[in-house]
């Protein structure tokens, strides 16, 4: 993709949601130590968006990288989310609260957040792509783009709306690749159709396919290969027009071994790949919940429960029969502090948010059934 965008020096991003933490704040001496291991290893892509990590990844980026490196040495994303403007007057200020945030002139991509039917319904009505086009003709960033969640049919209608559109960032992973909801395949095919470049978010689908059942993970300890995320990040990178590979790395453990592979990037050979494909039949025949644990979810429920941690405790359950984690489930500081599954008003405040469509009342449900028994 070097044809498009000369300034993105390899396949691989550092994806900026989640941060190592400390005592809930950023650590900022490890997140300095990964951003320079990773711009040593000649990577230079950074996506980050105004809500990530609860505010705090853009003034982060701010202090580990923005602040000590020059500006031509890396590529930085920002995103314009809904949840953050109401008007088409109140774009322009938020674009410049997120240049300020991350102590930069201008981003180098920029994109519409977490496309869906109703977002963009909502952005059209706010007259959002044509004020940000027109920051970008005032020179405020390089290069335009959308995230996108939903089916395929809607993103072809933005990308025949908004021939501008330059690039695409899509949720692609080898379990999602024929998900009827999430159509990883299908919204790539329409990428490829109107010959869009695509950045692929979620490769691991938030560490669901780090930390797999132990069945599917000795498919792939049959390699005698690399790390599970390997075979992940490596599948959603060898599909061709894939400009970006984003990996949310949270220690120096998951950088270091991410460059590992993707440093001299090697596609999935044929074996490889008929081995993904045992570990998709295996994961989804678990009927386990696909949260990614973005924890959209979270901020706008009412009663404060943290929903992909109570999803984590049934998964759990489900994978490892053998484990009683009910206790786990209600001395931790999941319910301890916050709301149980049963404690669900189901006004659907979190289903509208999930990016991954899931059912969420319908599933907390599960898990009231499940835990809350007593």
């Amino acid at each position: 993709m070097d044809q498009y965008f000369t300034e993105v020096k390899k396949n691989f991003g550092f994806g900026c949601l989640r941060l190592p933490m400390s005592g809930g704040e950023v650590d900022v001496r490890e997140f300095s130590d990964m951003v320079d291991l990773f711009l040593e290893n000649g990577f230079n892509y950074f996506d980050t968006a105004h809500a990530y990590v609860n505010g705090k990844s853009e003034t982060a980026l701010c202090e580990c990288l923005t602040k000590r490196y020059p500006r031509e040495s890396y590529v930085l994303a920002n995103k314009l989310t809904n949840s953050f403007f109401k008007k088409q007057e109140d774009i322009r200020p938020l674009f410049e609260q997120q240049l300020k945030n991350c102590g930069v002139e201008y981003f180098d991509f920029y994109l519409m957040h977490g496309q869906s039917v109703e977002n963009f319904e909502f952005f059209n009505k706010c007259q959002a792509y044509e004020t940000v086009l027109e920051l970008q003709k005032e020179g405020k960033f390089k290069h335009f783009g959308i995230s996108f969640h939903d089916k395929a049919e809607v993103l072809e209608q933005i990308l025949t709306e908004y021939p501008q559109i330059e690039v695409v960032q899509i949720q692609f992973n080898y379990i999602d690749y024929d998900d009827p909801a999430i159509q990883s395949r299908k919204c790539y095919e329409v990428c490829r159709k109107f010959n869009k470049p695509v950045i692929v978010m979620e490769p691991v689908k938030g560490g669901n396919l780090v930390n797999l059942p132990e069945d599917a993970k000795s498919v792939l300890d049959e390699l005698h290969g690399g790390s599970p995320a390997s075979y992940a990040i490596r599948f959603a990178a060898s599909f061709d027009g894939i400009m970006m590979v984003l990996s949310g790395m949270s220690d120096m453990s998951q950088i270091k071994d991410n460059i590992s592979y993707m440093k001299d990037f090697k596609p999935l050979s044929e074996a490889e790949m008929e081995a993904v494909g045992k570990v998709r039949d295996i994961f989804l025949s678990k009927n386990l919940i696909p949260c990614t644990a973005c924890r959209y979810c979270v901020d706008g429920c009412p009663k404060h429960i943290l929903i992909p941690n109570l999803f984590a405790c049934l998964n759990e359950k489900k994978t490892f029969a053998f484990r009683n984690n009910t206790n786990h489930y209600y001395n931790s500081v999941y319910t301890f502090h916050n709301g149980r599954a049963s404690d669900c008003v189901k006004c659907g405040k979190c289903e509208h948010a999930c990016p991954q469509h899931l059912p969420i009342r319908e599933l907390l449900a599960d898990v009231a059934a499940e835990f809350d028994k007593r």
